[in-house]
């Protein structure tokens, strides 16, 4: 759904000794604006203009007024930025940087699903591709996804995706039934319960606060649920001086920054080790690769006008729910 391009060879090009200033001066240069996900690179999140949570960043999207729009995240973010900014050059520095959720959910299986449920509304996680927000009627994020279906009618039948961890837990505090999509993230359904049940024995002092894309028995042991800016905000606000953290550690550095006599433990995975759980895709942007974004103009995110425009309604749908 994205233009493709080949990658940068930053071993055949040359770079600035000191990219912050390049970037800061590039932006000047072409007006434009850096958005970043929590979850990217320390150095990243330190030269983004804003940087946020996926519906954060979907309305700072919305009211900029920058030239180009430079996105520090995964290929579904910067869809969204050039849905909501069609006139705007949208770039993403890594192409490759894509989403094991989004993967998860394939619009032509995605899309007999819905037929299969004829009368259901369609709210879809915000992290899924241009084509399936297309077939939505509302998007949402982690933050808003409650609050978003607590206002739709007790009898209108929904199809929620596609994530299905955070469907079972709207689920669970809206008491709704819904139709649930069965996809997941691939970071967030590897953490280790008995790994974190260990951790917490090591600490007792700390607090588990998790993500709700985490599988149910993390979730059981968590004394918060948030999405990523709650668990930023919770971690301010908390009387504890230490939290296991069960979402991407990319949070981490900002935790760090606004609490730095606090602790913070990222929970460990299944898959390794360490105690470290970094979404592949989200790592692949550098701040190499952010500067030739900038330098180059490209690659710039593009798709078929129809996709556009049937994916914008469901997008402001949720902007105006929320």
């Amino acid at each position: 759904m994205f233009t493709t391009a080949p990658a940068p060879n930053l071993t055949q090009t040359r770079l600035p000794d000191d990219l912050f200033a390049a970037i800061n001066a590039l932006k000047q240069e072409l007006n434009a604006v850096i958005l970043a996900h929590y979850y990217q690179d320390s150095e990243i999140q330190d030269i983004a203009d804003f940087i946020g949570d996926s519906l954060e960043l979907a309305r700072k999207a919305a009211n900029t007024s920058a030239d180009v729009i430079v996105f520090a995240g995964v290929h579904f973010m910067a869809e969204t930025a050039k849905i909501l900014n069609p006139d705007k050059l949208v770039l993403l520095p890594d192409l490759n940087a894509g989403c094991s959720l989004a993967d998860s959910c394939p619009p032509e299986a995605f899309a007999a699903f819905k037929a299969a449920r004829p009368g259901h509304l369609v709210i879809s996680y915000i992290n899924c591709t241009a084509a399936i927000k297309a077939m939505s009627d509302i998007i949402c994020t982690s933050s808003n996804a409650v609050k978003i279906v607590n206002q739709i009618p007790e009898n209108q039948p929904i199809i929620f995706g596609p994530d299905r961890n955070l469907g079972r837990y709207v689920m669970e505090q809206t008491g709704r039934n819904m139709e649930i999509w069965q996809g997941a993230c691939i970071v967030h359904e590897n953490f280790s319960e008995k790994k974190i049940v260990q951790l917490k024995i090591e600490n007792p002092e700390a607090e588990i606060i998790a993500h709700p894309e985490c599988e149910p028995p993390v979730l059981r042991h968590a004394n918060y649920i948030g999405s990523t800016t709650a668990l930023l905000k919770y971690s301010q606000s908390s009387s504890s001086q230490a939290f296991i953290v069960a979402t991407e550690p990319g949070i981490i550095h900002q935790m760090q920054k606004q609490a730095p006599h606090k602790r913070f433990i990222p929970a460990p995975s299944t898959n390794n080790n360490c105690a470290c759980n970094e979404c592949p895709h989200m790592r692949l942007n550098t701040l190499e690769k952010l500067y030739l974004s900038l330098k180059n103009q490209t690659p710039e995110i593009t798709m078929p006008l129809d996709i556009q425009l049937a994916a914008l309604q469901p997008i402001q749908r949720m902007l105006e729910m929320s």
